[in-house]
């Protein structure tokens, strides 16, 4: 190929237009964005809250490995977790943790693990305005948490 046909080629592999309409989304993004933040506007894609079936506080201490210890409120071991485990339950711990040096909370408070009265099953942190709904990370890591409850 000569250089003149490389030069035309390099232009055609991604089209003018597609770069445009791609600017244009991401400002479109933006400023949907910066109304939302600005104007405080509140979370809407969040579930009703339902009925509560059964609570129960715990609290995670994790580490990096993905090994977890879970305990009650009342500081009696409710799971010991290996690195295969607790992978999940160990993440959850550190980015509550990461939440609350944020505010310079203990790591070590509880957090409320809820099953609703159709099954679905949450956490909810009292101290921040950390949450997560569990049936979002699929049914095995939904599993995990739902073994804590009993």
């Amino acid at each position: 190929m000569s250089q003149q046909e490389l030069i035309t080629r390099d232009k055609e592999m991604i089209p003018v237009a597609l770069l445009r309409a791609m600017l244009v989304l991401v400002l479109i993004v933006l400023a949907v964005v910066s109304y939302a933040t600005l104007t405080d506007r509140p979370l809407e894609a969040m579930p009703p809250e339902l009925a509560v079936a059964q609570e129960r506080e715990i609290m995670i201490f994790s580490e990096m490995s993905g090994a977890a210890v879970v305990k009650d409120k009342t500081g009696s071991v409710i799971a010991e977790l290996s690195p295969q485990e607790g992978g999940f339950i160990s993440g959850v711990g550190r980015v509550l943790e990461r939440e609350r040096a944020k505010l310079g909370l203990k790591a070590s408070l509880p957090i409320r693990l809820i099953k609703y009265e159709n099954g679905r099953l949450a956490l909810r942190d009292d101290f921040t305005t950390w949450r997560a709904e569990l049936q979002g990370f699929g049914q095995s890591n939904e599993a995990a948490f739902h073994k804590l409850l009993n």
